[in-house]
């Protein structure tokens, strides 16, 4: 087995380097070196006709522009959800005057349009990174504190100095700087777009190289969320070391040696 380690990729350019390898740990490689797994999209498609009319706006970064705030980080988060793999969280901050077209919600657009637009987007930012918190760290931490780490990494990869965070959802993970909070920012600002489909590329990537070395799971397929393959294979060979051990899917897990990890209560046990 290898390490998972926790990468965040820097502004325009991923961090490239060998990941140490430790054998009780698992594995992933830095970005750089998972080509083989990329879903290989040279040209943007044409937006398909669902999509037509449902843009995401710069409203509120104009507000804030106007308001003498220069820079302004739209942040999403992806893999919440997962049963297996990192939680992720993308942080991009765009520029004035010039868009790129087509930028939806991540999971308004197929694996193909989101990978096709992954570069012109990376290029167009005036910075971006991305933060990961492992899985390892998802058992010891939960999912709250979990998603605030990835959202730190993410904002310390920035070469750029954020004034304001506009974050998808109703809660701040952010907390260190002022946040703006906005539900379904995903699909409504063009900052928080453009971070949720560097997030849900980049940790796309990292589940498809995953799978060269867990086959079992079809991480390639499902990047670690529930479905009936990644199902039968939790009943037929047990978790994977990427999986996150304390979540209640392993109470479902016919014996197969590995049982449920419990995080300690800050209030102890009261029987």
């Amino acid at each position: 087995m290898h390490q998972m380690s926790v990468i965040v990729p820097s502004t325009k350019q991923a961090r490239r380097g060998a990941s140490e390898q430790h054998p009780h740990e698992p594995h992933h490689e830095e970005l750089g070196y998972v080509r083989s797994a990329l879903v290989t999209a040279p040209t943007v498609p044409r937006l398909r006709g669902a999509l037509k009319g449902r843009a995401p706006t710069t409203a509120l970064e104009r507000d804030l522009w106007d308001a003498g705030r220069d820079v302004v980080v739209g942040l999403d988060e992806v893999g919440r959800g997962a049963w297996a793999g990192p939680l992720t969280v993308g942080a991009a901050v765009i520029p004035r005057g010039r868009r790129v077209y087509k930028v939806r919600d991540s999971k308004m657009l197929t694996e193909y349009e989101r990978e096709a637009l992954f570069d012109r987007i990376s290029q167009w930012c005036r910075a971006w990174a991305v933060g990961h918190a492992t899985p390892a760290e998802c058992d010891a931490l939960g999912m709250a504190d979990a998603q605030r780490l990835a959202a730190r990494r993410a904002l310390d990869g920035l070469a750029l100095k954020p004034e304001v965070a506009l974050v998808d959802g109703p809660w701040d993970f952010v907390g260190s700087i002022e946040t703006r909070t906005l539900v379904r920012g995903d699909s409504l600002c063009l900052s928080i777009s453009a971070a949720s489909i560097l997030a849900k590329v980049t940790r796309d990537r990292m589940m498809r190289a995953e799978a060269i070395h867990y086959p079992h799971w079809c991480f390639d397929s499902n990047k670690g969320y529930p479905e009936p393959r990644h199902t039968a294979a939790l009943q037929w060979v047990g978790p994977s070391p990427i999986h996150r051990h304390s979540w209640v899917f392993m109470d479902g897990i016919a014996w197969n040696g590995v049982q449920r990890l419990e995080r300690p209560s800050p209030q102890g046990r009261l029987f």
